[in-house]
């Protein structure tokens, strides 16, 4: 370790060059992109010694540990989440290890920190307490084991990042860098500006600031100017500056970077002679690029690259009034008794045959037309062109069911965006059914967002005119947004607080599972109204007309949350042929029974018998 500290160090003010990539390096030396690269610091460490040498060699002053996926949320999938304290304290050591075997005395060892790699609350199921708790966890393995500084890198969520800044403080009193990182726009994947980023940084106690990862130099170069532009000249803010090679491209099979040795060092110059404290690389990045920034560093020359100004992405739109409220949302605020019935898009490009249902259940009575997202992870139509289909040629209203699964944030709002210029109004949003029981298991799976953060982001964001990070949008949305609810879940508590979630989030109405007692529609409402006061959401019941014995029981005895009373398995068995008009009747005496306790109906049907909805329609409408 060099004679004075890392904070000195930075005291003496000219620039520190810190290393380049861990992970370019470990797949370029054969280990599988798919593999564990935190765990090589136990199963391989002459591997990771040889690539903290070789930045080492080539003038880098930090290293940073091998520790950046090292949380246990991470490497629970690899089965390693009980080893999260052996893997960073080994990252340490094999880092202080290059060190003395290098005679560097002046280098120091960062604790690389990354994301966690699951969304936080409210647009995910971790908490802020266990984000936190997780940083601590490693961070403090990090600091015990002899880190000279912690660096939290590539964080595109500024609230995670703040978590984890505050659990490195909580365990540890080391220097602290906190970088986020930025796509091809200058925006992090969830939307926040370079400005917005470094007023939040600014307020985290850490000695620097930045950003890494990203594009290559030039787009890192704008971003770091535009962080200081937001802040009085005379904030106490050090910068921090680790730029890609660029933007990765696939070139016959391997992953290629366009960022030149001699490229990165006239940018490390640039970024210097404005003031970044902290230079490096990250993807993509090499001993050379290292070697030739150490060199360009030393002969202290000026740069020729042109630091690029401010850019003023606003586009001068005014923030108008939202569009008028949907039919649906002014027949709820009255307290009509509303009815909605369920459609699947159709599995080819035909929708004559939705169109029909679609205006058969109108004619019927239906206030709604809900279109269902891929359901049971099957291949459809998208649900955004049958619901604008259906409204421009049916002439019915229609709810998009809009699942948070497989989709990341970025797309959710351009979604959403996208259906409300088409008129789409009202939204259903729901998890989404996992595709691995679909006809493609493979397809990605993965969310950025749970149901309820995505309720948040609509009503407190999108339907104020603004997009998740704050930034205006023109105009706002006007959005009715519904959620699912489970009247006979496994867990009744954990329902009711999830449902205070959707609530809290602004839900205007929920809709339910398929109901075959009212009773357990009126046990529900209890245990709420015990613990929360009464509900005074709208609540839409689902109800669905049994085809069959076999289906009855199906529903029965593998659907979770659908309970069939044992009175009506045997109405419906007895029925025999006439099975599928029995279960219409049962329906309609269901419907019957909750016009005074709900407000309305969702009739979801079976095997595409849209008449049997229509009976069910007409009926509740013919009682007034």
């Amino acid at each position: 370790m060099s004679g004075m500290t890392f904070r000195e160090r930075l005291d003496q003010g000219s620039a520190i060059l810190a290393d380049g990539a861990m992970g370019t390096l470990l797949h370029a030396r054969g280990v599988p992109i798919e593999a564990c690269f935190d765990e090589l610091n136990l199963s391989s460490p002459a591997l990771v010694l040889g690539i903290h040498t070789a930045y080492l060699d080539a003038g880098a002053e930090v290293i940073e540990t091998n520790t950046f996926g090292a949380n246990r949320f991470k490497l629970a999938e690899y089965g390693l989440e009980d080893r999260v304290a052996e893997i960073n304290r080994a990252g340490v050591r094999l880092a202080r290890q290059a060190i003395k075997e290098s005679g560097r005395a002046d280098a120091y060892v960062a604790g690389s920190v990354g994301p966690l790699g699951v969304r936080l609350a409210p647009f995910g199921r971790v908490s802020a307490e266990q984000a936190r708790e997780a940083f601590r966890e490693q961070i403090a393995a990090l600091c015990d084991a002899g880190a000279d500084l912690i660096i939290l890198e590539t964080f595109s969520d500024l609230a995670e990042l703040r978590e984890a800044a505050h659990a490195a403080r909580e365990v540890c009193d080391l220097p602290i860098v906190a970088q986020v990182t930025f796509t091809r726009d200058d925006r992090t994947l969830l939307g926040d500006t370079p400005q917005q980023a470094a007023l939040a940084l600014a307020d985290l106690d850490v000695d620097l600031i930045g950003a890494n990862c990203s594009g290559g130099p030039a787009q890192i170069m704008r971003v770091v100017q535009q962080m200081r532009a937001a802040l009085p000249p005379d904030a106490p803010v050090r910068f921090s500056a680790m730029p890609n090679a660029g933007w990765p491209e696939n070139v016959g099979g391997r992953v290629m970077y366009a960022s030149g040795p001699g490229y990165f060092a006239e940018y490390a110059v640039a970024l210097r002679e404005h003031g970044v404290s902290l230079i490096g690389g990250c993807c993509g990045t090499t001993p050379e690029h290292i070697a030739y920034m150490r060199r360009a560093l030393d002969e202290r020359g000026s740069s020729p690259v042109v630091w690029v100004g401010d850019v003023d992405d606003s586009n001068g739109e005014e923030v108008a009034e939202p569009p008028a409220p949907s039919e649906l949302a002014k027949k709820l605020a009255r307290g009509d008794f509303v009815i909605a019935v369920e459609v699947s898009p159709p599995r080819g490009i035909a929708a004559e045959k939705t169109m029909r249902a679609a205006q058969s259940l109108r004619d019927a009575g239906a206030d709604a037309i809900d279109v269902t997202d891929s359901p049971m992870a099957r291949m459809r139509m998208s649900p955004w062109a049958v619901c604008a289909l259906l409204q421009e040629r049916a002439g019915v209203e229609t709810v998009l069911h809009f699942p948070t699964r497989g989709r990341n944030l970025l797309r959710i709002q351009g979604d959403l965006l996208a259906a409300h210029a088409l008129h789409i109004r009202n939204l259903f949003v729901v998890m989404g059914d996992p595709t691995h029981i679909g006809d493609y298991p493979d397809a990605a799976d993965n969310y950025d967002i749970v149901p309820s953060g995505l309720i948040r982001l609509i009503k407190h964001n999108l339907n104020r005119g603004l997009d998740w990070a704050g930034n205006p949008i023109g105009q706002p949305t006007n959005f009715l947004v519904s959620a699912a609810l489970n009247l006979n879940a496994p867990d009744i508590e954990r329902e009711i607080r999830v449902l205070c979630k959707k609530i809290e989030g602004g839900v205007d109405y929920v809709l339910t599972q398929p109901l075959f007692d009212a009773a357990d529609f009126d046990s529900f409402m209890e245990r709420f109204e015990a613990a929360n006061g009464p509900l005074k959401l709208p609540v839409l019941v689902g109800v669905m007309p049994l085809y069959s014995i076999r289906h009855a029981r199906f529903l029965h005895n593998e659907v979770p949350g659908i309970t069939i009373p044992e009175p009506i398995l045997q109405r419906i068995e007895a029925a025999g042929p006439d099975a599928p008009a029995e279960g219409v009747r049962i329906a309609q005496e269901l419907a019957e029974a909750l016009r005074e306790r709900a407000a309305g109906l969702y009739i979801m049907p079976q095997f595409g018998r849209y008449d049997l909805a229509a009976d069910i329609v007409e009926h509740v409408r013919r009682l007034g």
